[in-house]
């Protein structure tokens, strides 16, 4: 009875749905029609919602990947919803002061600077933001004729003292004008509890001019620009001074301390500017100094010394193509100027990109500290300042330039160990034996040959060499382009 029942069901269902097909079109029971509007907005989403691979392009270049954002919504709040707010900027918090230190006294270990919200923008003051009041308390200016009180009161009116110098905001402090002080740079990159900051030494003048950023040991091994800057900065009146001196002596603190080159995941960091957030240890370093250091200068020199043993004249390299730093190049006194756009990734080059003037300063070899290399770059780097107007300083020898070159290596052609005959800074002709590689084991002597008049501005340390070693630098006077 109950099997009947059931069957007579599913006839009933059966025959109900012959008699719907029958009465209702097919379009009624279809799906409802789709805009091709909606289907691609629809296709989009789904491909945002696949994330890709990354590939080994990506890891080499170290760069951050940039998130796929999906596309707005199409339609608008609805009546009944309220407009969202607009976010309110985030406020900035206020800079400590500084320290006002003698940095020739011994003073403690610098700590680093406080971690600031990364959303917050902080402005750094720079000398181009001049103030034009003069101090209250400054004294009667002097002019030729003698003391100010004496000029006519027409003439007094048109004096007027130098614009002020203001606050420079940097590394989460404020350096007040006419004081210099040490603060503390850190990468991030270290492990929290062992971090140490890289001290910056900076001399904030007490009247308004351009900052001029001093950088050394990019490359750990290369040791004569951390005095050139310490003499330099030290020897500075920050009550006489005109802008401001940034001088950051070792960079690369962790090859600094091994002794090595390079950083500790054997990159060189002299690659890597203007660097990554989120990127390799190199990157990540390169775009801390850039971002909180850099950006805040007008002018960059950056010191470096030879590398692989060899030694360099004291010189200048800089791309005497642009006009900004072919002129710059003409305040370093008589010093050796070698044209060289520079590699992509070099701090030089960073900062030319970002319209700072910049120059690599070499001087000497690795692993050593040579005092008439120093002395040279101090002596540079004080007439650099007093061209620049930042500070006052009597020269004997009148208006010295500097002599440009062009310049290309001689390299070894055999193996074996090298005698030089030439040395640094000497002028040679075409032609001329620089000196001898020699076989140790069949006694063999090939000499090298100067391959053009000119001047040994870099060459290598007697050593042993191998074919294609790279061993004498003859730069050959040029003009700057456009004389």
């Amino acid at each position: 009875m109950l099997f009947y029942r059931l069957q007579m069901l599913t006839d009933i269902r059966t025959f109900l749905c012959l008699l719907m097909l029958v009465i209702c079109p097919a379009s009624v029971l279809a799906d409802p029609p789709v805009s091709k509007k909606q289907e691609e907005a629809s296709r989009v989403i789904l491909l945002a919602e696949l994330a890709e691979d990354e590939d080994v392009e990506d890891v080499v270049r170290s760069e951050p990947r940039r998130s796929v954002e999906a596309p707005a919504p199409l339609t608008g709040p609805t009546p009944e919803e309220p407009a969202p707010k607009a976010a309110q900027p985030p406020q900035a918090e206020p800079k400590k002061v500084a320290p006002n230190i003698d940095l020739k006294e011994v003073a403690p270990v610098p700590a680093p600077e406080p971690q600031a919200d990364p959303e917050v923008q902080v402005t750094p003051d720079s000398g181009d933001q001049q103030s034009s009041e003069p101090p209250e308390d400054s004294a009667p200016a002097l002019s030729e004729s003698g003391p100010q009180e004496h000029l006519a009161p027409e003439a007094e009116a048109e004096v007027e003292a130098p614009p002020r110098a203001e606050n420079l905001v940097l590394l989460g402090s404020e350096v007040l004008p006419g004081t210099s002080t040490r603060l503390g740079w850190s990468s991030g990159i270290q492990i929290a509890g062992l971090s140490q900051p890289t001290p910056v030494l900076v001399v904030n003048g007490v009247n308004a001019g351009p900052v001029l950023c001093l950088t050394s040991t990019i490359h750990g091994d290369e040791l004569n620009g951390i005095e050139i800057i310490r003499q330099t900065m030290y020897d500075l009146d920050p009550e006489k001074l005109s802008g401001s001196v940034i001088g950051v002596p070792i960079v690369n603190l962790p090859g600094f301390q091994q002794g090595s080159r390079y950083l500790p995941d054997r990159r060189d960091l002299n690659r890597h500017f203007p660097g990554s957030a989120n990127g390799s240890l190199a990157d990540r370093i390169a775009h801390s100094l850039f971002e909180k250091i850099i950006r805040h200068c007008d002018m960059l020199v950056d010191i470096h010394t030879g590398s692989s043993k060899r030694t360099n004249l004291p010189q200048l390299r800089a791309d005497m193509n642009n006009p900004a730093v072919a002129e710059f190049t003409r305040g370093f006194d008589r010093m050796a100027v070698v044209h060289s756009s520079g590699s992509p990734g070099m701090l030089r080059t960073a900062a030319v990109n970002a319209g700072i003037r910049a120059v690599t300063l070499e001087a000497g070899e690795s692993h050593r500290i040579q005092e008439h290399q120093i002395d040279a770059g101090v002596n540079s780097l004080a007439s650099l300042m007093e061209k620049q107007g930042m500070i006052s300083r009597m020269f004997v020898w009148g208006e010295p330039e500097p002599v440009y070159y062009d310049s290309a290596w001689v390299r070894a052609d055999h193996g074996g160990i090298l005698f030089s005959k030439a040395e640094l800074g000497a002028k040679v002709s075409a032609g001329q034996v620089l000196g001898h590689i020699v076989d140790p084991i069949t006694n063999a002597q090939y000499p090298i040959h100067s391959s053009s008049d000119g001047r040994i501005i870099g060459m290598a340390v007697d050593q042993v060499v191998m074919a294609g070693f790279a061993a004498y630098h003859i730069g050959t006077k040029a003009k700057v382009p456009g004389e």
